[in-house]
């Protein structure tokens, strides 16, 4: 195999997650593929991120439904990822003379691709995972795992101790080495949570994982069998310590919560942060129209979407559609999604290209977020 010029870091992107959790959501796309804000998807925000810390050459690994994801990513040329000499690939699963199977845990996953990353002889791997929102300069990170001469750098934030059971937790020393690693400990003695994001260095994330695979009780996780073993075997961990915005949308509360929250006058994330951008590949729509009777108050309306009706506190995606005398009301709808004349919308997310027939109700001011999955009919 040809060797491409070497790199200081590449990035692995883990995306080939289903979501369970999004429920409709991710019916027929996976969690990555969502889309969030308007205009982008999940996966735009870790793009960015390398784009912008000037990692130009990232692998993206897709399993669960990557049909959209894939096409979706293209060149990478959104995100300026599309060098001759790196860019982004798409790596699905493949089979070999051995034969072909599924990804099994998120280190099997690297473990087989490492013939991708022994393509850039990168002296450095950063690992994401492809469905969580921030941003970040992994430059920063990178320079304090050089400074620590670390064989491995975690990417940590403090959590409520009170929450910290539901997360990885990491036990550091002042200097931020790490002495233990606790996954969702009951009484947790650190509020120290793992981001699931990480500076290996090479040669010891390949032997680990080299390692790893050969051991049939192994889970083949980062976090549940190569953290711990690299700790026992002494290696050099530390932390990294991030204090901006972060969040995981993965369920339904906390992807309508996170929307809403765009709406508020000062966003905890802006979007429209033009010194550390957020790029789309969403195709370029006209511009928005609102009719002459529409109402909009306090509400996100994407490009190509017509509105004719009522909409309050509500993010309405490109090339949507609120016909007349309908009201959307706290609620998200996702690119293309259509609401007919009189029908009215309520806590809601509809997915998209999903259709709510004239006169059709969906959702009330109480309970539960109500979802549909993408395609779908509301009478």
């Amino acid at each position: 195999m040809k060797k491409m010029k070497e790199k200081e870091c590449i990035a692995m992107l883990l995306a080939g997650g289903q979501g369970s959790r999004l429920g409709a959501l991710t019916k027929t796309i996976a969690k990555p593929a969502v889309s969030f804000g308007g205009k982008y998807r999940i996966i735009d925000f870790s793009l960015s991120n390398c784009a912008n810390s000037n990692i130009d050459t990232v692998g993206v690994l897709t399993q669960y439904r990557p049909y959209l994801l894939n096409t979706y990513i293209g060149t990478g040329s959104a995100w300026g990822l599309d060098s001759s000499t790196g860019g982004v690939a798409i790596l699905p699963p493949y089979a070999t003379e051995s034969g072909g199977r599924w990804y099994e845990g998120t280190a099997d996953a690297i473990f087989r691709n490492l013939d991708y990353i022994r393509l850039y002889r990168p002296k450095y791997v950063l690992i994401l995972s492809g469905d969580h929102l921030y941003r970040m300069d992994y430059r920063k990170m990178l320079k304090r795992h050089i400074e620590k001469e670390a064989d491995l750098t975690i990417s940590v934030m403090k959590v409520p101790m009170e929450e910290a059971s539901r997360f990885g937790i990491m036990t550091a020393q002042e200097d931020g080495r790490i002495v233990k690693f606790s996954e969702k400990p009951k009484e947790p003695d650190s509020d120290l949570a793992s981001m699931g994001i990480y500076i290996f260095s090479t040669d010891v994330l390949e032997a680990a994982l080299v390692q790893d695979s050969t051991d049939p009780t192994s889970e083949h996780d980062f976090g549940k069998n190569i953290i711990p073993k690299l700790l026992a075997e002494g290696k050099n961990l530390f932390t990294y310590e991030f204090s901006g915005f972060w969040k995981d949308v993965g369920t339904i509360p906390a992807f309508h919560e996170t929307s809403m929250d765009l709406l508020e006058p000062e966003p905890p994330f802006d979007l429209a942060d033009e010194e550390f951008p957020i790029f789309s590949n969403e195709n370029i729509s006209p511009p928005q129209y609102i009719g002459p009777d529409a109402a909009v108050e306090n509400s996100f309306i994407g490009n190509g979407s017509q509105i004719f009706g009522k909409v309050v506190h509500s993010v309405i995606s490109v090339d949507s559609f609120v016909g007349k005398g309908a009201v959307v009301t706290d609620s998200v709808l996702l690119p293309g999604a259509i609401v007919r004349e009189n029908a009215i919308v309520t806590r809601a997310i509809l997915g998209e290209n999903t259709e709510v027939k004239a006169g059709g109700i969906f959702g009330n001011a109480e309970g539960e977020i109500v979802v549909t999955g993408d395609d779908s009919v509301v009478e």
